[in-house]
């Protein structure tokens, strides 16, 4: 089986073509020039060099290719217009060029986020047959790219998977807070609930879904089933990294504030101006059931065991 994967050198798609080889995969990685290949550094892997909204760049490997695993996007960016290019117009190319190209396809699969659907205002965790509301650019762009991906249905053979905020070995936006808690301050905007999912967990489900017949046209959440506070979530990296932080409250008023700033500052960080408005709202959560009991499938990784295994990869990495 050949596996074509966008997004091969990030944090999620690192993790993904390490597993897809060990599975017996023969995998072939659209990257940029700009790229660093760190994370996919010794593998036997075939590397096409272009972008998502290249269609040239990549046009000729998808006809030999039997999945297609849309990881790219731009989760952070100075202005609507980059996350609109990065998370619409890429997958709407790699999209025509599929249909154009990859006559021998068995899975478009495509990672969204719980962004696409916004945040619960209820406080119950939110399905698959929820209304999107996204609320952030982010959010609104990964919504979009759903649609078209969606809209292809009847073309090809797709699969959607909205995960939750994503954790493990080297996520840079996670490491932001444990840095902080090691400082000794855990900011605490309110009294929060969140979903989690351990990488290794949202590969598995990615791999699973993509394999599985009946996940064909089918959008699913997916996370470790539990539902965190913002106090659990400060727990769970205190004790990975066996420090008690001092809870500094930052009341909702000033996110604006912090924002507003983000947006004067050269580099794009987690804590930005499009994420202060995901920020505000204190429910993030998801209900799996439907991807555990249509697909079976079981997540492992609790995040009091992540965050543990997390940090010890950040200290031998000397990240931490």
């Amino acid at each position: 089986m050949r596996a074509f994967v966008t997004g091969a050198t990030g944090f999620i798609g690192s993790h993904l073509v390490e597993v897809l080889m060990r599975e017996g995969f023969e995998v072939v990685c659209l990257t940029r020039s700009t790229s660093s290949l760190r994370y996919i550094e010794g593998l036997n892997l075939k590397l096409v060099e272009g972008d998502c909204c290249c269609a040239e760049s990549f046009d000729k490997v998808l006809s030999s290719c039997d999945y297609v695993f849309h990881i790219a996007g731009l989760t952070k960016a100075k202005s609507q217009a980059d996350f609109y290019t990065a998370n619409v117009v890429g997958t709407e190319t790699l999209l025509r060029a599929v249909l154009r190209k990859a006559q021998r396809i068995k899975r478009f699969f495509f990672l969204s986020s719980l962004a696409a659907t916004g945040p619960s205002l209820n406080g119950a965790p939110l399905s698959e047959d929820c209304e999107p509301m996204p609320v952030s650019f982010y959010g609104k762009t990964k919504y979009e790219a759903e649609k078209r991906v969606f809209s292809h249905k009847n073309d090809i053979p797709i699969t959607i998977i909205r995960p939750p905020a994503v954790y493990g070995p080297k996520d840079k936006d996670m490491l932001i807070l444990f840095k902080m808690i090691k400082s000794g301050i855990a900011p605490y905007w309110r009294k929060s609930s969140y979903s989690f999912i351990y990488v290794e967990d949202l590969v598995k489900g990615i791999i699973q879904s993509s394999l599985s017949k009946e996940a064909e046209g089918s959008i699913f959440f997916i996370s470790d089933g539990l539902i965190y506070s913002s106090d659990d979530t400060i727990e769970a990296i205190s004790n990975a990294i066996n420090k008690k932080p001092l809870k500094i409250s930052c009341p909702p008023f000033i996110l604006p504030f912090v924002g507003a700033f983000s947006k004067m500052t050269k580099n794009v960080s987690i804590i930005n101006y499009d994420k202060i408005k995901e920020l505000r709202y204190k429910n993030w959560t998801c209900d799996s059931s439907k991807i555990q009991k249509k697909l079976n499938f079981v997540p492992k990784v609790t995040l009091k065991e992540g965050a543990k295994w997390t940090a010890d990869w950040y200290r031998i990495h000397k990240w931490l």
